[in-house]
């Protein structure tokens, strides 16, 4: 086929293409100007296999609260993208999907996100997938995740709902603004140090004029000696209480900084335990026995500032104390191999707690 014939047969396939294009999108408009909503359908997916987060009445509540009627309405009035904002507005909607379709039914499909935990400590009563978003637990919601309660306090305000590495990098950039503007308050007395080493210097040159031995007898002369040696020990005395007071003030600055500093330091480190925690909880999870036997993690933050947590377990009145979350493995190998080998002899009912937090030994109480 000549080269021609080949372009000019594509420019037209093409030509064609974006003529069924154009008129594909004309009569969809034309459709939805002349359509009426029918009917309202909402679609929660993934709403029964671990609970559910939001109902389609639910739905239909925040609609109406919000003035949002469409039934009735024509097509082209419906807002759709008002209707997904509205429905995104709640943290725990992943994704949502508003469309009509040609028989004029108005469809929103709605994605959940998916809990990998529930957090139940002090004030804090919220979901937490397995990338770190939190969002607030929606009422009558029922998901079956582990719960973490006790006096662990997580690295984000209570009420939060939001990446949990964004949070924490809004923290770290106010507390490194505080620290800039900490440093920005060292620079008038860096100034007025400079500014006073300079008189100071100026003063120590004010020495003996030549003429003055020449028109002053020998009394006058040392007075005026003993004077000028006066006058430059007040200016160095002066000069050194000054010098004292500058660096008093400085040190309060770095003391106030050296305080932000030790606050990231924490932060980051509540960080990275919440992190361990999350990992902690996957791991669970991905265990078959251990998903269906551990329904509770307490945690608790130790003197030290180490995350610590215990396990209720399903089975038994006990509690197994793991300690920090360091050789997870080991600990849950070792409390599964005891299970087997120890509980199952001794009883379920003769422990109240497991202790598995020392290398090579489980200790019972």
């Amino acid at each position: 086929m000549r080269p021609a014939v080949k372009y000019t047969l594509l420019t037209l396939l093409w030509g064609a293409v974006g003529a069924y294009v154009y008129w594909a999108a004309h009569a969809a408009r034309s459709g939805r100007s002349t359509r009426t909503v029918e009917r309202l359908e909402i679609d929660i997916v993934d709403s029964t296999s671990q609970g559910h987060l939001v109902s389609s009445a639910e739905v239909r509540k925040w609609l109406a609260t919000e003035g949002i009627e469409p039934v009735g309405k024509a097509a082209k009035e419906v807002d759709l993208t008002a209707i997904e904002r509205l429905i995104a507005r709640n943290g725990f909607v992943e994704r949502a999907a508003a469309y009509i379709t040609r028989s004029g039914e108005l469809h929103i499909d709605i994605r959940q996100r998916k809990p990998l935990l529930r957090l139940l400590t002090g004030d804090e009563n919220s979901y937490v997938t397995a990338s770190g978003f939190v969002f607030a637990a929606p009422r009558a919601s029922s998901r079956y995740v582990p719960v973490v309660t006790g006096s662990y306090r997580p690295p984000f305000p209570s009420g939060y709902t939001g990446d949990v590495w964004a949070c924490m990098e809004a923290e770290n950039r106010r507390i490194e603004a505080e620290i800039a503007a900490l440093e920005a308050e060292k620079l008038p007395v860096h100034r007025e140090e400079r500014d006073d080493y300079r008189s100071w210097l100026e003063a120590r040159r004010t020495g003996v004029k030549w003429w003055w031995k020449y028109l002053d007898d020998d009394a006058e002369y040392a007075a005026r000696l003993d004077r000028l040696r006066t006058e430059k020990q007040r200016l160095h005395r002066e000069y050194r209480y000054r010098a004292h007071l500058r660096q008093q003030r400085l040190d309060r600055i770095e003391a106030r900084q050296e305080e932000k500093r030790r606050e990231q330091k924490k932060l980051t480190k509540n960080y990275e335990d919440f992190l361990k925690l999350l990992t902690f909880v996957r791991s669970v999870e991905a265990d078959d026995f251990w998903s269906a036997e551990i329904v509770q993690i307490v945690a608790r933050t130790s003197p030290s500032g180490a995350l610590e947590i215990d396990l209720i377990p399903r089975s038994g009145e006990h509690r197994i104390r793991f300690g920090r979350l360091e050789r997870t493995d080991e600990k849950l190998d070792k409390s599964l191999r005891f299970y087997r080998k120890g509980l199952s002899h001794i009883g379920w009912e003769r422990c109240r707690t497991v202790d598995v937090r020392y290398r090579d030994q489980v200790v019972c109480r």
